[in-house]
């Protein structure tokens, strides 16, 4: 069988992991990891033609609402490392985008997979995708986008982490709402520092319900749920802001055998 979109038009290119996009760890932060794969995605539809400026001339904008990021190893400070981006396939409205980081000797450290729409700026509704700004991609041309995992159901219980995050005007992206990677500080941040130094990522699911926007209150919920399997933990997140659900997200952690110092 072949693979989904394989003829599509595939882009890659380098990005030195700088000391600003660690953590005290010196590892490439979950944030950074969504920056870098989107940047490249954004370079590859400039070279295309397909600017942002010229996609927002058609009144319209893409969003992505679905990440299936599984993870090998986290980049680390000044490592370079190479980011490949191809837009497999697109239906009337959802269209899915694979992504891969892999370091200097090939080996891959992250697989990213999204599911993005096309949303009007003025509505700010999802609309059918317009094929002009579709084409260039190559994208095979689908009925069905592949299915991504859900994230299990957030519920708050008496263990509950929450913490508040007041979105700042820096916080806003060409959008107009919080720039998606934004998310993944603030759902990262609500866990403890101690448990940060005691675990690696492995896989993450996430969500994307509603909009946030300037000026709002977001409250980040996270859970540590309890795990059959020793060296292994999963945590569940939640994003909402009065009650009104705007992001849920499920990791799964390795517990390290030493804690970093």
């Amino acid at each position: 069988m072949a693979t989904l979109g394989a003829n599509a038009s595939l882009y890659s290119e380098q990005h030195r992991i700088t000391y600003y996009e660690c953590d005290r760890t010196g590892r490439a932060t979950l944030t950074t990891l969504i920056d870098i794969a989107v940047l490249a995605s954004e370079d590859q539809s400039d070279a295309l033609g397909l600017t942002t400026e010229m996609v927002q001339s058609h009144g319209v904008g893409w969003v992505v609402t679905q990440y299936a990021i599984d993870i090998t190893r986290m980049p680390r400070q000044d490592e370079v490392v190479t980011i490949a981006v191809r837009g497999s396939a697109y239906n009337p409205y959802f269209a899915y985008r694979e992504f891969w980081i892999r370091d200097a000797d090939g080996q891959q450290l992250a697989y990213i997979t999204s599911i993005w729409v096309m949303m009007s700026q003025t509505t700010r509704r999802i609309v059918k995708i317009l094929p002009e700004l579709v084409a260039p991609y190559q994208s095979e041309v689908v009925n069905r986008i592949p299915r991504l995992p859900r994230p299990i159901s957030f519920e708050v219980t008496d263990t509950t982490i929450t913490k508040p995050y007041h979105v700042r005007f820096f916080d806003i992206d060409p959008n107009r709402h919080v720039n998606n990677a934004h998310y993944f500080d603030w759902l990262v941040d609500t866990l403890p520092a101690t448990f940060l130094l005691q675990h690696d990522l492995v896989h993450v699911d996430v969500r994307y319900e509603n909009e946030v926007k300037y000026g709002q209150t977001v409250t980040a919920h996270a859970n540590i749920l309890p795990s059959e399997v020793a060296d292994q933990v999963t945590t569940s997140h939640l994003i909402e802001v009065d009650d009104e659900k705007c992001c849920e997200v499920t990791i799964q952690w390795r517990t390290l055998p030493e804690p970093i110092q």
